[in-house]
């Protein structure tokens, strides 16, 4: 019998969502979208973006051990986008699911500032109280239940 695997055998090497590949790490994906209207944001934004660096960091520390890689990315949504559909700013994915479906939570709204406008910014909720600015505890039992299914 040929011990010599064929490529479909090893593997095409290609990466599959949530892993790489190449350093067979499994990777969990933090994409945050916040509006930026003449380089500022909202105050809600401006702290939600500290919560998530630190809740960030403790997961990177956290999840590291298991051979997982945190992955954050920021991205800026338009205020041409903002204005038609305002909830889409302070919304985190992790692996592609949105924050508040991974810890049983929903989505509200409340007044926000100057740099919103009159439109109503997005709020989570869980268990019957609403955040404004999503704290890191929320982000990191969100990024834990997310890399529990990783492994």
């Amino acid at each position: 019998m040929d011990k010599k695997k064929t490529q479909w055998q090893k593997g095409c090497g290609c990466s599959t969502f949530g892993q790489n590949a190449s350093t067979n790490k499994n990777i969990l994906i933090i994409k945050w979208q916040r509006l930026i209207f003449e380089g500022e944001t909202c105050p809600r934004c401006g702290s939600t973006d500290k919560e998530l660096d630190k809740a960030v960091s403790i997961l990177r520390q956290s999840l590291a051990p298991l051979g997982i890689e945190i992955v954050l990315e920021k991205e800026e949504l338009p205020v041409s986008k903002f204005k038609k559909d305002p909830l889409q700013s302070n919304r985190i994915w992790i692996n592609n699911r949105l924050l508040e479906d991974w810890i049983e939570g929903g989505v509200g709204h409340s007044p926000c500032c100057n740099v919103c406008g009159p439109h109503e910014c997005r709020t989570v909720e869980v268990k019957g109280q609403v955040f404004e600015v999503i704290p890191a505890e929320m982000i990191i039992k969100a990024g834990l239940t997310a890399a529990s299914q990783l492994l």
